[in-house]
């Protein structure tokens, strides 16, 4: 199993760092500081060396350092994957004349294609406090939050939802306009139900073997388990149907419902709108209707699941961006949570306002104070 690990951290005008670098040797990297000291900025451009828009999922003018010329630069030393790199991602000043090319990313100081090359170095899982309402919010956050899940294990799987999505808008421009061509219409909805088909086989693989993994952690865990299921036809069919039955099927369903969509102005069916369904095992109760701790400690445990899964089905074993998650947990789950993170084999980064909550995390571990864009290792 290969570790996914940062050796070296390097920020620039990034939120509220004008210029900070840390370096570390450990598996357990500790941040603690005060709320607003730049702890979940630390651990967000971590997020943006790893395939997507990071764990804010921020506009990239949205992390400039507003001190700044609007310019910002994320870099770090890495063991991956491929042994040895140097991962970064930025943007220059506004006006400049490489301003126009958005967002940079490079791998040995060599220009990469997108973030979505990053994935070969480096595989991550993270979990913040904006995800605490995830099982009763909306479905998209869901939606969200599952292709997150399927994005650690197949680096491609954003760009094919990014795909998908400029498919559907092009389909319901086209079915805006009155007498629209049938030919054009036909070309576009081939390319929507293959992409479509893409994207739903990948959550289809992805749901099977993760409520697999939740399954055999059963009751071994002191995180509760969880029954989970996508509510999507699509991603359900594709367990028992050849991928070409339904693709030729969501052909014929978006054919049949131009004029119901060209009223609605959007589509009506499809992966696009599919939602997770979490049940927590020890009550047999939706997970919506837990209790905000039942509910906290339930994702956890989905996410622990999720990263021994990405290392089983990659050989990667992913890093953890963990922002805030021991704050509300009592002694005993902090320990349980602290023995179970050392048993993933993977690099850990954890944040925190209260140092007590980490008087446990174990010997090796490395914890930095973080205080107004500086960070310092604790001696």
């Amino acid at each position: 199993m290969i570790p996914s690990r940062i050796r070296r951290l390097s920020l620039t005008h990034f939120r509220n760092y004008r210029a900070a670098a840390l370096e570390t040797r450990s598996d357990v990297v500790v941040l603690v500081g005060p709320n607003g000291a730049g702890k979940t900025n630390c651990l967000e451009a971590i997020s943006l060396l790893s395939p997507g828009r990071g764990l804010r999922r921020a506009t990239r003018e949205e992390v400039a350092d507003h001190r700044g010329d609007g310019s910002w630069a994320v870099s770090a030393e890495v063991e991956g994957a491929l042994g040895l790199a140097t991962l970064g991602t930025g943007i220059d000043a506004p006006g400049s004349d490489a301003a126009s090319s958005g967002r940079r990313c490079r791998i040995d100081r060599e220009p990469a294609g997108s973030a979505a090359a990053f994935g070969d170095h480096l595989r991550m899982v993270w979990l913040t406090p904006s995800m605490d309402g995830l099982f009763g919010g909306a479905a998209s956050e869901r939606r969200r939050f599952f292709d997150r899940l399927v994005l650690a294990i197949d680096s491609d799987h954003s760009g094919r939802v990014s795909a998908l999505e400029r498919s559907l808008r092009s389909r319901n421009r086209l079915l805006e306009t009155r007498n629209s061509d049938d030919h054009w219409c036909d070309a576009v909805e081939r390319q929507t139900a293959e992409l479509a088909v893409a994207v739903a086989a990948m959550r289809a693989q992805t749901v099977t073997r993760l409520a697999a993994a939740l399954e055999a952690r059963g009751a071994a865990s002191a995180f509760p388990s969880a029954r989970i299921g996508l509510d999507g036809w699509m991603e359900n069919a594709l367990l028992t149907e050849p991928a070409t039955a339904v693709e030729d099927r969501y052909r014929e369903i978006l054919r049949a419902n131009r004029a119901r969509d060209a009223a609605a102005g959007r589509t009506l069916d499809g992966p696009h709108l599919t939602d997770l369904e979490v049940i927590y095992a020890p009550k047999s109760m939706p997970a919506r209707d837990a209790s905000t701790g039942e509910q906290k400690a339930l994702l956890i445990g989905l996410v622990l699941a999720h990263a021994g899964l990405v290392a089983e089905m990659t050989g990667i074993a992913p890093l953890l961006l963990l922002d805030e998650v021991v704050a509300h947990l009592d002694p005993d789950r902090r320990g349980a949570l602290f023995g179970e993170l050392k048993g993933l084999g993977a690099q850990v980064w954890m944040s925190g306002a209260d140092p007590a909550a980490f008087a446990n995390v174990g010997a090796g571990s490395e914890i930095f104070d973080v205080d107004a864009g500086r960070i310092a290792q604790r001696q």
